[in-house]
């Protein structure tokens, strides 16, 4: 445990320092140049502990250890390098950090691998400064289309194509050939949540990532003044929507988890002090790792809202629009990480993920693991966002292990 609790406690900081915010946190958006000098320095410093290191077209870093007996047969570990604005120092790149870390203790303890080793920094997955998300791992795999990001740009208005260029890369003209070397892909990341603190756990066997449903739903009733319209009279969107959200919150409860539902963002219009609302705009968020009882909720849901508001005399619409379906990890891998830390005596807990990750883009190509590791209180994407170094060194050890498995030992 000393040995990667030495090195997380070395590599870490210098890399946080990269696009560190004055007031804390980080700032790393796709294609900046804080973006830039992170991956450069990482490909630095995995070439100087013996790693090949290359860039792909659109940015990813890889840095390999060769196999010795099929080096045609690649697992790959790794995560984001990009984060939110103003974020944590652990979403995302400790899972570059560690695959990193681990891979190098594998090869100075171990020598080359059977199967290759690589490790992968990808270019992106927060979507923070275009409107695009996992553009890095949908590379990879040749799922990106890049007509889709041909003529969009960021927030000051700078082409997405002319940051790409700034730093020396070009937008390729058609989706990029899908990897076919690749045998598994694993994972690293803190929980994000708070499961693994409360319970006294200290990682987590991913076994599905969850769909999720995400609306814009628009009521529309009829403004009027707050004081000389009485009770009966009113079509009160905000009153539609309040009905709504305590009606959906509390069915949500009493199907209990995994599902969860959030009402997110709410625009009464006017918003103003003396009008009855007249329209309301609100999202929805309802996640679960079962499509087929995600569906069945969310259907049941518009069902109720729609009842509501025939009874209120409210116009209704309902604009679903993202519907991706749950993701479960390769069960065989699962089973394999559970012996894992069974035979490491690490205390663990089988669990799914709430939020989305580049192991759900893999997953639909490559068998994928993920592994979770504690976030003290559940914060992310935020300054606050930490982890206990040997929560993180454990993380490190069981990722190591993990990956002996697959790229050290010959086929069961």
């Amino acid at each position: 445990m000393n040995v990667f609790k030495d090195a997380v406690a070395r590599e870490l900081p210098w890399l946080s320092a990269i696009g560190a915010d004055p007031d804390g946190g980080i700032t790393r958006l796709l294609y900046s140049p804080a973006w830039l000098e992170t991956q450069r320095e990482l490909r630095k410093q995995m070439a100087q502990s013996g790693f090949e290191t290359y860039f792909d077209a659109v940015g990813n870093l890889f840095g390999r250890v060769v196999g010795s007996r099929y080096p045609d047969e690649v697992v790959l570990s790794g995560s984001h390098i990009d984060t939110v604005v103003n974020g944590g120092n652990l979403d995302g790149q400790f899972g570059a950090l560690a695959a990193w870390i681990a891979i190098r203790w594998l090869n100075e303890t171990y020598g080359a691998p059977l199967r290759t080793l690589e490790v992968v920094s990808l270019a992106e997955e927060e979507g923070s400064r275009f409107p695009y998300v996992f553009w890095g791992s949908k590379n990879i795999l040749g799922h990106a289309n890049p007509d889709d990001v041909r003529e969009i740009c960021d927030a000051q208005g700078i082409r997405f194509v002319d940051a790409m260029r700034e730093c020396g890369f070009t937008l390729p003209n058609a989706p990029l050939k899908p990897r076919n070397d690749i045998k598994a892909f694993v994972e690293l990341h803190i929980e994000q949540g708070r499961v693994l603190e409360t319970n006294q756990q200290s990682i987590g066997v991913v076994t599905a990532i969850v769909g999720q449903r995400r609306y814009t739903v628009t009521l529309s009733g009829e403004s009027n003044h707050a004081g000389s319209t009485p009770m009966s009279y009113r079509r009160d969107t905000v009153q539609a929507f309040s009905r709504i959200c305590v009606e959906s919150i509390g069915k949500a409860r009493l199907a209990g988890d995994p599902l969860v539902l959030t009402f997110g963002k709410v625009e009464p219009q006017p918003n103003t002090v003396n009008v009855v609302p007249g329209k309301t705009v609100f999202t929805i968020d309802c996640r679960h790792t079962d499509g087929r009882q995600l569906i069945a909720f969310t259907g049941q849901l518009e069902r109720d809202m729609q009842a509501i508001c025939r009874e209120m005399n409210i116009e209704i619409d309902i604009d679903l629009w993202m519907d991706e379906a749950p993701i479960p990890m390769n069960a065989g891998l699962v089973s394999k990480l559970e012996r894992v830390c069974r035979q490491q005596d690490i205390c663990y807990r089988l669990m799914h993920s709430g939020a989305g990750h580049d192991a759900q883009i893999f997953a639909e190509a490559v068998p994928t693991c993920m592994i979770f590791m504690p976030s003290i209180k559940g914060i992310s994407h935020n300054p606050a966002e930490a982890t206990n170094i040997n929560d993180l060194a454990l993380g490190v050890k069981t990722l190591a292990m993990m990956l002996y498995e697959l790229a050290y030992k010959p086929e069961e």
